[in-house]
Order: C-alpha cells, then structure tokens, then sequence
C-alpha cells in the first residue's frame, strides 16, 4: 500500500487549517451542521440538515464552484466527509482516498492508495462500489473490497491500524460505510451471491481488535440472541430459532449479508441495521423461514447480543434484500410520542415501528404497482401476523424451478435499494428515492462452491407497467399513514441518496447525471444541473468561511448502471439489469468527479 502526502513545509502551513482532532469529539462534530462525519450525516439516519442558507427561493441562483476528478471509473456512492477544513473523498475499487484542503482550491494534502489484488472484483455482485468513508477518534475509517479496514489518520493519512473482516476467496467482500459508536467500528459483510454467511462485527477503535461478532443465521450463541429475552413482535424467539428454519446445514451458506447502512440509538443504546437476502436465489433449494435473513435487528453495541429482530420477508423468494437504513425520528401517533424507526424495504413496503420494543405500526406500499404480496397482515391475532400475504402468481417458489415467472414487482433491486433516503422534521416527510421496476424471474438448481456464484436465477427487468415508461420515482412520503403524499417521475431509477435541508429544499441525483433541487412540501423542481457522468453518490452539505455548498459524487455504475460499468452487453448480465438499463447509455457515460456548489457572492 501507498501514501503520498505534500511537502512537509506546506503540511506545517496546512495543519493550521486542520482541527485538533485528539480534542475532538464525535458527538460534537455530528451536532454541527458545518462539518459531516459520517455518511448518513447523524446517528438517526435522517440525511437532514440544518443549513439553510441555500433556500427553495435561492436555489435556482447555485453555480458550480469547483471540481475534482477522482482518476478512477466504475459507480461512485457515498459521499465525501468535511470535518473542519478538509475535505475527504473515496473512490470505487481500489478504493482511494484523498485529503483536499479546502481553504486552498481543493489542493491535495494527502493520498492513500491500497494495493489491493484485484481478483477481488469479479466477486463483487454489482459492481465494485464503496458506500464511503467514517470519521472518529482522529481517524478515517476506510473499509475496502478485500474487507481490509484501515484506520488513517486524519491529518497525514498515516495508517494507524487495519484488520481483515473477511475472506475473498470465500466470496466474502465489502462494499459498505463503518459506523463508529462510542469505542468500537460496527462493520458488515458482503457476499450473499456467493453463499457466505453473514455478520455485522465490532472492533476497538483504539487498536482494530475484534469485540464481537454476531452472524445472520446459526446457533444462537453464535448469532448472539438470546431465546427468551430476545423477540420478534413482542414474542421470544425461542431456541435454535435460526437453525429451525433452515434444512439441514444450509444455513453455513445462507447468505442474510449485512452490506446495508446502520443506524444508533444513544438513548437505547442500540443500533439498527438490516440482513439481505438468503442463497441461493432458487427458493426450492432452501425449505423454510431461512431466519435470520431478510431482518431487522435491534442489538446493544457493547455486547453485540440482539433485543428485537423483524423477519420483512420469510423464505425470500425475489431477493428482496432487507440491508435498507433504519432511519429514527420522534413523532406522535395517535396523539402519543412515538421513538419510531422506518425503513423502506427492497420488497415494496415502507414499515413504521416502535425502534424501543420492536412493534410493528405500519406497514404499506410506497409503489403502487408492487404486486408480489397484497399487503402485510396486520392483525395481531391472525397466525400470520406481521408476514407479507404472498400472491401466488407471482411466488417463484410455488411456480417451481425452471418457470419463468412473469410481471413482479418490483425487480430484485427492490422498489428502493441501497440509496438512502431522507427526512424533514419541519414537514415530518420522508423524501425517498425509489425504482420504479419490475421483473421476469426464473430459478434453477444450482451447486454451491466457495468463492463462486452461488445465484441459481435467470433475471430480465423493464419499467412498471401503465404506460408512462418511467423507471423512476422521487416520492415525500408519511410513515404515520403510510401514503405517498407526492411523487415526480423520473426517466430511470433514483439511485443517489437524498438530502434534506432547514432551507426547505431537498436534493437527490438522477442517473443521467442531474443533480436536482426540489421543494420539501410540494416536490415542485428548482433547479437542475447536468454532471458529467450518471450519479449515483449521495448529496451532501457543508458550510466553509461561511458559505453553505452542495457536494455530490457522479461516476455512474451500481446495480443499475451495472451494464455502462462494466461494459456488459447480454440483458440478463448483472442479475437481469444490463437490459432493463440499456437505455442508459444513450444519456451518461463513465466518470468519476466531485461537483461542488454555492450560491453567488452577493
């Protein structure tokens, strides 16, 4: 591995602008709206701002201010961090990172490099993505694709310490953000389509020493959940949950990947994240619940052991992957103060539950089209509680292998995947990104070998059904109710991460490469500026001598732009979505640069 820092006379005038990290502390840096530490901009996931010098009756007055090119193709997600006055930005594989000061036209302070093999690529699903960077403790977290984490340091980007999370040769990777909670780095896996077994671990901040892990599936000491105290809607799990659902030792390789974002609860002290979806693809492979795949989990940090998990989708039969951000808000319901959390799944259904108990409170469809189940029974006495009612048309498993099953939605990329959405608590609204998609889904019998795919469906996407064409849509939508209380069309997928702002302005970026600007309340579009490459990265803001910018990542790629990425041309390649995006190429091409924007000096 290499790093290249500047000279050290101008590093001595650089350190100067930089904080004195030592004294920093993470819970102050994240209540100040100037800098961003993390990716999903505080603990609760809200993606919201208090900025708001940027406003809905401004807005259109944004210039581009300056750019950087990050000299590496691929899909660009995640955000770049600020933490006083320096910039940080990564890159997809191999995962670069650059310092840029901020106070000297971006220049930069320091660049690590990681050399790592890139056999590593091809056992990356959807491309060779990273969800970005962390800050804590003086230090940058970095997790790369060979599921190396590294700690940089912040000031010189000297490696400090760095551990293995996993094995490539297993199919183990990582495509995910870190999230430091108090003295430990909670770090997921990636790897479901090559059989793995999925985990979210802790390691010491200090040093990099693992703490604990607690795996998807297995026994319950090994998924630390405890069969009496540990509960699914207010029940206990009961003994060798997990290892009951599953046939036999399936369960070594079954998948439940945790390659999503996470959320905490400092109050609880819990943190939230989700497991994705269980292997094979092929339903019949895999007899029963296959738990604890597809799931909410509600765990303490400090031990790792799970107070509350929800199963969205049992015996997941269309990779509805439950990785989405648990995204934690204080509202009332029914005129009570509610700590509620909400996710919008990859299965269509936006859920609201009690985050303290694990109480399911809504549970409804953020795309109409979604047809695949006709909705999540709600009723308490009913022996199917809280389980989606499946649609028998659309059930691969009842289908069978070898038949193609016709017209779900959504796709396999979900009606939302990975792009994180946003919320405003001036209009209690949630501003979600979403994909408008649905798919032919076929399974077959497939053998599992270490390191290999381990899929065992054939894919084809297009856009929902009812004319409009769009594969897209950007919605504002009520958790309490559970309704889309606006929704704009877009030509394809929402894959960028939202932003929302005091300014009353929320922002997002659109495949084609528009970052766009709209109004909080009634979704009308402000402004749009045209990046040269798809985005998929997420919009980000910060306040430097003070003026508020706009960031954002373009760089097209992820499982939507999987095709223009890399350079695949067959309509089932990339799971089925190399033909359903085909169209993209008519409008973006590959890049990499950061887009930063202002308003005009007055």
């Amino acid at each position: 591995m290499r790093k290249v820092a500047i000279a050290a006379g101008l590093m001595a005038s650089v350190a100067l602008s930089l904080p004195a990290f030592a004294a920093e502390d993470l819970a102050s840096i994240l209540k100040d709206p100037k800098q961003q530490a993390l990716q999903t901009l505080d603990y609760a996931n809200t993606r919201y701002s208090k900025l708001k010098e940027i406003t809905n009756e401004n807005v259109k007055k944004l210039q581009v201010v300056w750019t950087f090119s990050t000299g590496v193709l691929r899909g660009h997600e995640g955000s770049p961090l600020v933490i006083g006055d320096v910039m940080y930005v990564h890159t997809p594989f191999p995962n670069n990172v650059y310092a840029l000061d901020l106070n000297d036209n971006g220049k930069i302070i320091w660049r690590y490099e990681p050399k790592q093999d890139p056999s590593v690529i091809p056992v990356m699903c959807c491309d060779t993505v990273n969800r970005g960077l962390a800050y804590a403790d003086g230090k940058i977290f970095l997790h790369q694709a060979d599921t190396t984490i590294v700690a940089l340091d912040a000031k010189t980007g000297e490696k400090k310490w760095s551990a293995v999370n996993g094995d490539p040769k297993k199919g183990e990777t990582n495509t995910a953000t870190v999230m430091p909670v108090k003295d430990k780095l909670i770090v997921g896996i990636s790897g479901a389509e090559f059989g793995v077994r999925g985990h979210i671990s802790a390691y010491n901040i200090a040093d990099g020493k693992l703490v604990w892990r607690a795996y998807s599936t297995g026994p319950d000491e090994e998924m630390l959940v405890d069969p009496e105290k540990t509960t699914q809607l207010g029940k206990p799990i009961g003994k060798d949950s997990s290892l009951k659902s599953w046939e036999g030792d399936q369960w070594k390789i079954g998948g439940g990947s945790t390659w999503g974002w996470y959320s905490y609860d400092p109050k609880l002290n819990l943190i939230y994240y989700g497991t994705g979806n269980p292997s094979t693809w092929n339903p019949k492979q895999r007899p029963g619940d296959n738990k604890w795949s597809m799931t909410m989990f509600a765990r303490d940090p400090d031990t790792g052991m799970a107070k509350w998990v929800y199963q969205m989708t049992p015996h997941d039969e269309w990779d509805y992957d439950g990785i989405n951000e648990m995204i934690l808000t204080d509202q009332k319901i029914d005129g009570k103060e509610r700590q509620l959390l909400t996710h919008f799944d990859r299965n269509g259904f936006g859920y609201t539950m009690d985050r303290a108990t694990g109480e399911l409170l809504v549970a409804e469809k953020y795309d109409p089209v979604v047809n695949w189940a006709t909705k999540i029974d709600m009723d308490k006495d009913s022996k199917t509680y809280g389980r989606p009612l499946v649609v028998a048309k659309y059930s691969t498993e009842q289908n069978g292998e070898d038949v193609n099953a016709k017209g779900i939605c959504p796709a396999a990329l979900g009606t939302k995947d990975q792009q994180p959405a946003a919320y405003s608590p001036e209009t209690e609204l949630f501003y979600v990104p979403t994909n408008h998609v649905c798919m032919d889904y076929e399974p077959f019998r497939v053998s599992y070998t270490a390191g290999q795919p381990y899929v065992g469906a054939t894919l084809s996407m297009f856009p929902a059904p009812g004319g409009t064409g769009n594969m897209g849509n950007f919605i504002a939508w009520d958790n309490k109710k559970g309704k889309i209380v606006w929704s704009n069309k877009e030509q394809f997928s929402v894959w960028s991460g939202a932003l929302a702002t005091a300014g009353g302005v929320v922002f997002y970026g659109t495949l084609e490469g528009y970052l766009k600007a709209v109004d909080a309340k009634t979704g009308k579009e402000l402004y749009k500026f045209k990046t040269p490459s798809g985005i998929i990265g997420n919009v980000m803001t910060y306040e430097h001598k003070g003026k508020q910018h706009i960031a954002v990542l373009s760089g097209v790629g992820g499982w939507a732009g999987i095709g223009l990425a890399a350079g695949l041309a067959n309509p089932t390649d990339g799971l089925g979505a190399v033909g359903g995006y085909a169209a993209l190429a008519n409008y973006t091409a590959l890049g990499g640069q950061l887009t930063v924007f202002a308003l005009p000096n007055s």
